[in-house]
């Protein structure tokens, strides 16, 4: 039952129930059960041009179309996808997933550093974040972080481990408002041990957690919003950007 507050965002309905509601027009058994979220436009770009992906379907909406592909690592099948910037898109494309049948999620993408402990290419591994968007309200009760699946992110920081790969565990920040990151809001996120900014992974943890889906997220330190003066660098170092999403496509079978 909703119940009326004085802020619109903090009346949680907890009714599973939607007027619109994806299993009704997406068909299970689609996709494979592993799925990857790639922020990487670039890098998926480059695995077809190197005929690594194959077509299975594309989701629709107004913003155009988002592909869904199919890719083989270890002699299983992961689909992998797009599911495009912002909480809203994301969370819309990845419910879409998980009604075409994806049932273990991991996503992959980067942050502005908060903390200069996170350097530029380092990776992040978030436990929890910071719900300073829109969307997880209407998939959990109003709290102040979304705590992530420990057990995927227990399972995921395995694999990094034994991959020899270096990693930070912590909390990140999601925001809608990239440009209303203001000084006195970063440094309350950097008091309260976010270690980077970033826009979806609250929200896709949300949903997650309302789907009963297995979901965890490997971000890398972009640009550095953590000065006086924002430092955007090497924002799209490919390189880093396709270690981060092999890793990824390794670590999803790890769930």
């Amino acid at each position: 039952m909703l119940r009326p507050q004085v802020f619109p965002i903090l009346e949680y309905d907890e009714d599973p129930h939607a007027l619109i509601n994806p299993s009704d027009h997406f068909s299970a058994g689609v996709l494979p059960e592993r799925a990857v979220l790639c922020f990487f436009p670039d890098v998926m770009h480059m695995l077809q041009e190197e005929d690594e992906l194959t077509e299975i379907t594309r989701l629709q909406g107004e913003y155009g179309q988002a592909p869904i592909y199919r890719i083989q690592r270890h002699n299983q099948e992961i689909a992998l996808l797009n599911p495009l910037v912002g909480a809203p898109l994301a969370a819309g494309n990845l419910e879409e997933a998980i009604a075409l049948g994806a049932r273990k999620i991991l996503a992959c993408g980067g942050g502005g550093r908060i903390q200069k402990e996170l350097t530029a290419g380092h990776l992040l591994l978030p436990t929890e974040a910071v719900r300073d968007e829109g969307m997880s309200y209407h998939y959990l009760p109003p709290s102040r972080t979304v705590v992530l699946n420990p057990r995927c992110v227990e399972a995921v920081a395995e694999f990094l481990k034994e991959a020899g790969v270096s990693f930070l565990k912590g909390k990140t920040w999601t925001t809608d408002a990239f440009y209303r990151e203001t000084p006195g809001r970063i440094a309350h996120r950097r008091e309260e041990g976010c270690l980077l900014v970033e826009m979806e992974c609250a929200a896709l943890a949300a949903v997650a957690q309302f789907r009963g889906v297995d979901f965890a997220q490997i971000l890398y330190g972009g640009d550095d919003v953590s000065g006086e003066t924002w430092s955007k660098g090497r924002w799209k170092r490919y390189g880093i950007r396709r270690q981060v999403l092999e890793l990824t496509l390794d670590a999803v079978l790890a769930l």
